[in-house]
């Protein structure tokens, strides 16, 4: 007797599904050496990129 294979949703879905839920993006188009002179000192400090955009914008509500 064969048991039928229950459906499962993958831990990737189940992320995406949970952040389209919960946060908003937020979109800034830049001249690309700003963009790559951004990410490379993000990097060489060792600071998540999304951690200094929420820190700025966080910063300007306060205001």
């Amino acid at each position: 007797m064969e048991t039928e294979k229950r459906k499962t949703t993958t831990s990737s879905e189940v992320k995406r599904r949970y952040n389209q839920k919960t946060y908003g993006a937020v979109t800034a188009y830049v001249p690309k050496e700003m963009a790559e002179a951004f990410k490379a000192k993000c990097a060489a400090e060792g600071i998540p990129q999304a951690q200094i955009i929420k820190k700025a914008i966080e910063e300007f509500l306060s205001r």
